[in-house]
Parts: C-alpha cells; sequence; structure tokens
C-alpha cells in the first residue's frame, strides 16, 4: 500500500488553483530546500494589493506554477538558505517584494522561497505586519520620485495621493523639500495637509485640473486615466511617470514613462526604518489569512479606504486595523 503524505508536508495557502480562477484557501506542499542564493522563510505577514490581480490572471508572470499561493511581498523568519547564501542568516527577521519568485509560489502561504537579494533585515520594533505592509507601494514611490529627479523647492502633482503609493511618494517628497499637490476625496483632505501637502483638489470636480492655478515641474500618476490629464499641466521640459500603465508618449516637451516596480533591499531597509521610527505614515489593516479572497476582492476593487490590506499568517486570527 502506498504511504500517506505526513500531515505536515502540506501547509494553509491562499491562491489560485488554475489561470484566471478564483482567489481561494489553498493546501499547497511545502517548499523544497533553498537552492543558492535562496531562502527559506516562515511567512508571518504578507501584503496584499491591486497588482496581485495581475498573477492571479497571468498577466504579470512571477513565476507561479499553478496552484499556487498569491503574493510578492511580506515578512517573516528565515528557516534555511542555500548553500551559498551569507545573508541573511537562520533566525533572521526579513521583509521584501521578490519577484519572480524561485519557488513557483507566492507568501499568502506558511512558507516561501525567496531570493536571499531581495531580503531586507526587519528593524527591531517593527511589528512584522506592519512591515509586510510596506515593499511594494514603498518602493515604488521611491523609485517613482527618483526618476522624476525631483529638487528642493520644486512643485509636483500627485494624483490619489491618498492611496498607498500616493501617501508615501507625497511624504518623500515633502522630506525632500518638494511642494506637493495632491488629488483625492474630501475626506482625505485633513490627512493629507497633516502628511504634508501644500495643496489638496478634489478630483471629483470635472474642472479641477483647471482650478489648481499652477503648473507643475513634475506629475506621478497613481490614479488610473489621470496620465493625460496630469501631463497638461506639467511645464515643458517636466517629468511623468505613471504607476498605472497608461503615460502618454513622450515628446521633446514631456519626458514619461510608466513604472514597474524593481526589489531593492537596500532602499526598503532605509524605508523599513522609517515606518518603524514614525517619520513614514502607513494606516494597515490586518486581516487573518483565510480572509485572503475578500481581501484580495476588496483590494482589486479599491476598497481599502486608504489603507494597506495585510494577511497575517501566523498569529490572531482576528481582523485589527493598526495605527499608522
Amino acid at each position: 500500500m502506498p504511504q500517506s503524505e505526513p500531515a505536515d508536508a502540506r501547509m494553509r495557502a491562499c491562491g489560485v488553483a488554475e489561470k484566471s480562477g478564483a482567489v481561494q484557501s489553498l493546501w499547497l506542499p511545502r517548499p523544497r530546500s533553498p537552492g543558492p542564493g535562496e531562502i527559506l522563510l516562515d511567512v508571518l505577514a504578507a501584503g496584499v494589493g491591486p497588482w496581485d490581480l495581475l498573477p492571479a490572471s497571468g498577466s504579470w508572470d512571477v513565476g507561479l506554477r499553478l496552484p499556487a499561493a498569491l503574493g510578492v511581498e511580506g515578512a517573516g523568519r528565515v528557516v534555511a538558505v542555500g548553500p551559498d547564501v551569507t545573508a541573511p542568516a537562520v533566525g533572521d527577521l526579513v521583509l521584501a517584494h521578490s519577484a519572480p519568485l524561485p519557488g513557483h509560489s507566492g507568501l499568502w502561504a506558511e512558507q516561501v522561497l525567496l531570493r536571499a537579494a531581495d531580503a531586507a533585515p526587519l528593524p527591531e520594533g517593527l511589528d512584522p505586519a506592519r512591515a509586510a505592509a510596506l515593499p511594494i507601494n514603498g518602493l515604488t514611490a521611491c523609485q517613482a520620485l527618483d526618476w522624476l529627479d525631483l529638487s528642493s523647492g520644486m512643485h509636483l502633482l500627485v494624483t490619489n495621493g491618498a492611496g498607498v503609493t500616493g501617501a508615501l511618494a507625497l511624504q518623500l517628497a515633502v522630506a525632500a523639500g518638494v511642494q506637493v499637490t495632491a488629488t483625492a476625496s474630501p475626506r482625505s483632505f485633513d490627512r493629507l495637509r497633516r502628511l504634508g501637502a501644500t495643496d489638496v483638489i478634489d478630483y471629483h470636480r470635472p474642472a479641477w485640473p483647471r482650478e489648481v492655478g499652477r503648473v507643475f515641474d513634475a506629475a506621478l500618476t497613481a490614479a488610473p486615466g489621470t496620465a493625460a490629464t496630469a501631463a497638461e499641466l506639467v511645464r515643458p521640459g517636466g517629468r511623468l511617470c505613471s504607476i498605472t500603465s497608461d503615460a502618454p508618449a513622450a515628446s521633446a516637451e514631456l519626458a514619461s514613462t510608466d513604472l514597474y516596480v524593481r526589489p531593492d533591499a537596500e532602499t526598503l531597509a532605509v524605508l523599513a526604518d522609517q515606518l518603524r521610527d514614525g517619520v513614514l505614515d502607513l494606516p494597515t489593516e490586518v486581516l487573518p489569512l483565510d480572509e485572503g479572497p475578500s481581501a484580495f476582492d476588496r483590494s482589486s476593487k479599491g476598497l481599502t479606504g486608504g489603507s494597506k490590506l495585510v494577511l497575517r499568517v501566523t498569529g490572531p486570527a482576528s481582523s485589527d486595523t493598526m495605527p499608522a
């Protein structure tokens, strides 16, 4: 008779069983042992974002082999390392955005294989669930601002300034001396002003582009469908970066790009320190792993209220909202 599979050979996960299939709770085989350049992580928490819709539908190839867990960011404890890995070490707490995924399955699971080079140390005193909220949004904001090449005193327009990425970009730009105008709904105005926005504009108003009252040195568009409008508000010779894949064509008068986030452990370590120290404001809603399907649905529909959704893989199995 064939031997039954050991109970600990499988793990809880949330992902997709087939291409374009529904996001669901799964039981998956545990990852193999890490190879060269890889680490095995006990996942503590993993971020949820609208980008997770892309691997789920097959539109973003992160190396999934179905059935597989979703999730390309999170935090956890290293439990094994590949033969050539000197850092991080077994027992270290880390956070990461990693893609492609060497184990062909993501972080919405009890364990995951990651590239060691993508992992940043988790600062002492930073809750792993808060850390898991940071990687993709934080790195996207940093990489967009780096491309925009702003200097102190310049004027930046951010659309969807109350979104997670937009609000992080606003804070990082203000810290660099940039004057930021953000579009948002009125319920977010007070928070964005507290974060340092010079002006806030109600994007519901059809005439908002004419009401801005200035020309910008650059624009970061974080709301789908706003890049073309924002481009008209950027001065000749200015720059526009879209994170929603709708940047207008570059021209002699406008440098323009669509930005797609890249893993960067060094920058992520700096951002994690800033989050731990309270320099960055990042509202986070933490949910248990078995609520992954509903978290995915809310995130893909933009129903998060400006908070980042995080799945807590281990620990309390109840919803909670963490302070910014």
